[in-house]
Order: C-alpha cells, then structure tokens, then sequence
C-alpha cells in the first residue's frame, strides 16, 4: 500500500491536466516507438508534426490517462477495471502486451518531471505497472490473444 499513496501522491499534477500530459504521453510513444503509430487508425498517415499539439491525440491521451488513474486508485484491487479495459484491447484494439510497458515507461518519465516522482517512486510505479500489465497479460491469456 505504501507504494500506492507514493505513486498517488505525485500522481495528482498528471490528473491536473489529463488533456496536456495526455498528449504528451502519446506523442512521446509515437517519436519513440514509431510502430505504435500503427496501433491507433485515426492518427496514421499524420506526420509527427500534425501529431503535436493535435486535439484528438491529446483527448485520447487523456482517456488513457483517466482510465489508468481509475486502476491506480483501486490500489491493486482492480480486476473489476481491468478485465473490460484488456478485453477490449485484445479483441477490438489488438494491443500487443508490450505495448503497455512502452507508455508505462513514459508515463513514470513524465510524472518525474511534472511531479517530482523520485528514484524510488519510480521503482515503485514500474512495479504497479508490472502488476498491471501482468494482469493484463492474463486476461489476454484467457481471451487466446497473442499480441
């Protein structure tokens, strides 16, 4: 639990501005890991300069973000979040798992550098998120899914 009221705590200033940090969040996946690209229809064919600063990958950003804070909040307890949230993403999306832990990664950056999240809030956020995602992992499981 203590690694939930650390990642809570610095989580605060992300969900301040969903919208921004949204955007931000998946613009850095997309420079990044520029086959995630591919993962999001609406945005294919856009040059990362029409991806900046672009509305709908901010609100999308944000969605991302709002449903990530929803499983943050449950503080592990979140089969009844996560269950629907993966079933989608394999049957509808087709996310590949590994997806997950490229915009974790990102997601741990920025709350470093709007909250201040330390070395060891960090680890801490990775580990959640590992939890997560193995959670995920086992839902896509369930589903046959091979992404």
């Amino acid at each position: 639990m203590a690694d939930f009221d650390i990642i809570l705590k610095a989580w605060v200033p992300i969900e301040s501005d969903l919208t921004g940090n949204g955007g931000l969040v998946l613009n850095r996946l997309f420079e990044r890991h520029p086959k995630t690209l591919e993962l999001f229809p609406k945005f294919v064919g856009k040059t990362p300069q029409e991806l900046l600063g672009n509305a709908a990958v901010a609100e999308h950003g944000a969605v991302v973000l709002k449903k990530l804070g929803e499983l943050l909040n449950a503080r592990g307890n979140h089969s009844a979040i996560l269950k629907p949230l993966a079933t989608n993403h394999a049957n509808k999306h087709k996310i590949p798992i590994v997806n997950f832990s490229l915009i974790s990664e990102i997601i741990v950056e920025l709350m470093a550098e709007k909250s201040g999240l330390d070395a060891g809030g960090q680890a801490a956020m990775r580990k959640v998120m590992t939890g997560v995602i193995a959670d995920m992992d086992a839902v896509y499981k369930e589903l046959n899914f091979q992404g």
